[in-house]
């Protein structure tokens, strides 16, 4: 996690830690990248849901899974959804996944990042 900052809130000092800015990393559990790759994939599968005005079911037809599926990704319930599923699902609603694999910038270690132009 990042710094702590303290700060006065309605007249009681209280103390804050800055995000890293993955919200999974800050909760310190396993594979944060990956899950906020995931998260990240399955919130626009639920806003390209949405921008065509379809139900659950409709989009679990054009899917090819089951509107129980459809519920637990637009939800955030990843459990079982690899990235390269959820990457598909993305391709059957008319989007182009991209991937890039590049040296890491800091010389260490890479990382996953998912960007949503």
């Amino acid at each position: 996690m990042s710094d702590r900052i303290r700060t006065v809130v309605d007249g009681i000092e209280i103390e804050v830690e800055e995000s890293s800015g993955n919200v999974f990393a800050d909760l310190e559990l396993p594979d944060p990248e990956e899950r906020l790759a995931k998260a990240i994939l399955s919130q626009q599968i639920d806003k390209e849901i949405q921008a065509r005005g379809m139900t659950q079911a409709q989009a679990a037809e054009l899917l090819g899974i089951t509107q129980p599926d459809v519920s637990n990704i637009v939800r955030g319930r990843l459990s079982g959804w690899s990235l390269e599923r959820l990457t598909r699902l993305l391709n059957r609603l008319s989007w182009d996944v991209e991937i890039t694999v590049r040296p890491a910038e800091d010389g260490e270690q890479g990382h996953l990042r998912v960007r949503v132009a």
